[in-house]
């Protein structure tokens, strides 16, 4: 007896639905994805056991790096451009669109008010080469407001008193530098603030 071939028949399928959920989590991922900015300095944050979240909108970062170097940002773009540009008119300063720009683009400011021009003419990939060694000053002038004082005041006007500080410093930033920063704060009443660290594990204990 002969045998019986069994007809063989492709199988094929359908890959045009898996192709658009890919699409849909693809789209998802980018339009809710926010892009971190290279920071000014690298900051190792102390240890603690706290879990307060920070407010994602409406903050000003205080970055302090362990060489007591202070920089400030804002957590949009364009309140950091019109940060600039208040702070420029201030300082009678002024600044091109170009200028503007790129201090939009920048993670932090950390510069002293007569080097701000200069600043801001570096290359994007340049700007945190050339402020880290650098930092906005905490010392007052003739008796007025430091430069320090003068960009959080300035950051309060642009976007009300509903704006949250929050200190980045890193572990081994020398106590009396916070301790000025924090002194210079109270000057101004601003004593309410959040202090950014790391979560400590049970590990770490």
């Amino acid at each position: 007896m002969g045998k019986v071939k069994v007809k063989k028949s492709d199988v094929w399928i359908d890959m045009t639905p898996m192709s658009d959920v890919m699409v849909l989590l693809l789209t998802f991922f980018m339009m809710t994805s926010t892009f971190v900015k290279n920071e000014a300095v690298k900051v190792m944050t102390p240890m603690s056991v706290s879990e307060i979240k920070i407010p994602e909108t409406n903050v000003m970062t205080v970055l302090v790096d362990k060489d007591g170097k202070i920089f400030v940002g804002l957590d949009t773009p364009a309140k950091q451009e019109a940060l600039l540009a208040e702070m420029a008119s201030q300082y009678g300063l002024s600044l091109t669109n170009v200028q503007l720009e790129n201090g939009r683009a920048a993670a932090n400011l950390g510069v002293a008010m007569k080097d701000l021009q200069e600043f801001l003419n570096q290359p994007q990939e340049k700007m945190n080469d050339y402020q880290k060694v650098r930092g906005i000053p905490t010392d007052s002038v003739d008796g007025k407001r430091s430069e320090f004082q003068d960009w959080v005041d300035a950051a309060y006007e642009q976007n009300g008193e509903d704006m949250k500080l929050a200190i980045k410093a890193d572990a081994a930033t020398p106590y009396k530098t916070v301790k000025k920063m924090m002194s210079e704060l109270q000057d101004m009443d601003r004593n309410r603030y959040f202090l950014i660290t790391s979560l400590k594990t049970n590990s770490e204990e």
